[in-house]
């Protein structure tokens, strides 16, 4: 599996340290690496379909200053899709009115055919950049039927929708940015934590640091603004439990495309 990283902080700073302690985990997650630093509808995505520690271009990125006030990392051990830039994570995509969100996914979807649609589309071959084309379906079709842009509990409200449902017997740790909040969410037990800090809030799948991280509340969709809990779902319940003959079907599934 993957591992994720995100920040949404109060105002911009520097979080170099974190990040050179989450690419360094690269060692088991070789696949690839990407970096998005988000400002509003501004975002910059970085990323290589290479092992993060071999990069030579993340390690001169990293050696200046990585300041934003919203940030996402990822480093890829690919369960789904070839080695390539294209399953390369973030996503980011815009909707109908214009709002950017940006994604990125630790898990494995097995079983929503509401994904499916999306296979002959999308740039890679990822499950996870399936689930942000889904989104941004329902965000467009939501807003074309309101005609106008959904606010921002109404964007949360239906993301919860979704991700209750895409929750069932699917592995679904997702941090995702739409310029104003960064949405948070986690069904495995143990596979995401966070740390506030005095200038906002780092989430991780491992702890980085030995300061006092704590695990992400568990079924439950979060969304944080500027580093602060703002909206807290629905506890759908639908816990992923790590699976090994689900991931041998998966495999031989696409081991036979």
């Amino acid at each position: 599996m993957c591992e994720i990283f995100g920040a949404s902080l109060e105002k911009e700073h520097c979080i170099n340290d974190f990040l050179k302690i989450f690419f360094s985990h690269s060692v088991n997650h070789p696949h690839g690496w990407g970096l998005a630093c988000m400002d509003s509808q501004e975002v910059s995505v970085e990323k290589e379909p290479l092992q993060a520690s071999k990069s030579n271009y993340l390690k001169k990125r990293l050696s200046q200053p990585v300041s934003s006030k919203a940030v996402l990392a990822h480093i890829r051990y690919a369960t789904i899709g070839n080695v390539d830039y294209c399953n390369c994570h973030p996503y980011s995509e815009k909707d109908n009115c214009g709002r950017r969100w940006t994604l990125i996914h630790n898990g494995t979807i097995f079983d929503y055919p509401p994904l499916n649609k999306f296979i002959k589309c999308q740039c890679g071959e990822t499950d996870s950049e399936r689930i942000l084309l889904y989104i941004i379906q329902q965000l467009s079709s939501k807003q074309k039927l309101y005609n106008r842009p959904l606010n921002s509990e109404e964007r949360f409200n239906l993301l919860d929708g979704i991700i209750s449902d895409m929750s069932k017997d699917n592995k679904l740790n997702l941090l995702i940015y739409d310029g104003e909040y960064m949405y948070v969410h986690t069904n495995c037990k143990v596979t995401l934590h966070y740390l506030i800090t005095d200038y906002g809030t780092i989430f991780s799948t491992l702890p980085l640091t030995d300061d006092n991280w704590q695990d992400v509340q568990f079924t439950t969709l979060l969304a944080y603004k500027d580093g602060n809990l703002v909206f807290s779902g629905t506890n759908h319940k639908n816990e992923y439990i790590e699976n090994k003959e689900s991931m041998k079907f998966l495999y031989q599934i696409f081991s036979d495309l």
